[in-house]
């Protein structure tokens, strides 16, 4: 049922099931996948409780970090060659999907610098399905590893700053509006976690909900959420639909924010978008 649903329920794009990892590392991950952030991602399906299904999962961690290249030829053949720029290699996740967890496997997650996340679900009759989100752990940012293109021979290849980069360069009018935009987006709830990608930083439950762009040179802040723009009333240099617009992250509506007025005018959008996913 997950596998058949993956992006209603996780916002990952299916790649494989029961995926053989060779003769010599000896193992089959349950099923791969790619997420709304590019990442890749491993999900196990703890069946007892028992189970040791966080250094399974680890293991198969490990593997995919060595395996880039079979990753990204997957990926290319599910989702099309142009996907090999953009996988996010600084944050692979492992999700790990059980009808419950003992305080020991919540224990161990906060204590690996490896981005874990603990799943429990709850079935209630034949027509609903819960996930609930226990326990999760972020490793440590670090700059986005390079990964795997198509062919980089004989190309110049663009490159652009990320978010990290240009923080810095922020007034400290913006650095400060971006705190407060941090601060109020985690004190959402406990489940809310942080995610700084190469040119973004995403908000997110089980789903992005917001992410992030700085811009120094413009002085503002763009926040695209998950908030359908046919729902909303348009104003312009303020809120934008872009569902038919490229850009980073994920969502639909762009709320443009320079100032701590039109931050507080953002927070009903935020707080829609976070209920919401």
């Amino acid at each position: 049922m997950l596998e058949k649903h993956l992006e209603a329920f996780l916002d990952v794009r299916f790649l494989a099931t029961e995926y053989v990892t060779g003769k010599t590392h000896g193992g089959r991950i349950d099923t791969l996948g790619l997420d709304d952030n590019n990442c890749p991602v491993i999900i196990e399906y703890k069946r007892t409780l028992n189970e040791n299904v966080i250094n399974q999962g680890l293991y198969y961690l490990d593997w995919l970090m060595d395996h880039k290249s079979e990753f990204t030829l997957l990926a290319m053949k599910k989702l099309g060659s142009t996907v090999a720029d953009r996988i996010e290699w600084s944050s692979p996740r492992l999700l790990c999907i059980a009808g419950d967890f003992t305080k020991f496997d919540e224990h161990a997650v906060q204590q690996i610098n490896r981005n874990i996340e603990l799943l429990r679900y709850r079935r209630y009759g034949d027509g609903l399905l819960l996930l609930e989100l226990v326990n999760a752990s972020s490793a440590a940012t670090t700059q986005s590893e390079p990964g795997v293109t198509v062919s980089d021979i004989g190309k110049a290849k663009t490159q652009y700053k990320g978010f990290g980069d240009l923080l810095p360069l922020c007034s400290t009018e913006l650095q400060d509006l971006w705190e407060s935009l941090r601060s109020y987006l985690l004190a959402l709830g406990d489940d809310v976690q942080e995610k700084h990608l190469k040119y973004y930083v995403a908000f997110r439950r089980i789903k992005n909900f917001a992410c992030v762009e700085v811009h120094p040179q413009s002085g503002d802040m763009l926040i695209y959420t998950k908030v359908d723009p046919s729902m909303v009333r348009l104003e312009e240099g303020f809120t934008r639909d872009v569902s038919e617009t490229g850009h980073y992250g994920t969502g639909d509506l762009e709320i443009r924010v320079r100032n701590a007025p039109e931050l507080e005018r953002a927070k009903d959008f935020l707080i829609q978008a976070y209920r919401g996913n």
